[in-house]
């Protein structure tokens, strides 16, 4: 069994600050819109024109139907209906998402898929698993109750 050796620990220690410190973000929770595309930002606009946001929730249960869209590496769409959609901030950016070519893959716990949960990405070509990400909260759009369209 190896010894300890406090030096090593320290200097492990010094080495690994900047890498934690580069995964946290600076406004985590704020929704982040700044840095999409022109592509990414229309199809966030088809997906919530005519919607109001409702309260976030936790939760999505497992039994609904959902269409899953990536809108970026920090934003899906859980369409449900052309009624009701759900966004999702993720909790930090997962680089490759956006480009829609590799398989998510969502280890859910439970009947529900929830903020929290992780996913990662395959490529499809290879197998090769990419980042893992995490799931933000999900914010209901509803077309209003008169609403036709």
């Amino acid at each position: 069994m190896a010894k300890f050796n406090p030096i090593r620990a320290a200097v492990l220690c010094a080495a690994m600050a900047p890498l934690l410190a580069s995964c946290a973000s600076s406004d985590m929770g704020a929704p982040r819109t700044e840095a999409l595309t022109p592509k990414q930002a229309k199809t966030l606009e088809k997906q919530l024109a005519g919607k109001i946001p409702g309260e976030p929730v936790r939760c999505l249960s497992s039994s609904g139907t959902y269409d899953t869209i990536r809108v970026s590496d920090d934003i899906l769409i859980y369409r449900q209906s052309g009624r009701l959609v759900y966004r999702n901030d993720l909790k930090s950016s997962c680089p490759g998402l956006g480009r829609d070519s590799d398989i998510m893959v969502i280890r859910q716990f439970g009947s529900s898929t929830c903020s929290g949960d992780f996913f990662h990405l395959v490529d499809r070509a290879s197998g090769i698993r990419g980042p893992t990400c995490v799931l933000g909260d999900f914010v209901p759009y509803r077309k209003p109750a008169g609403d036709k369209g």
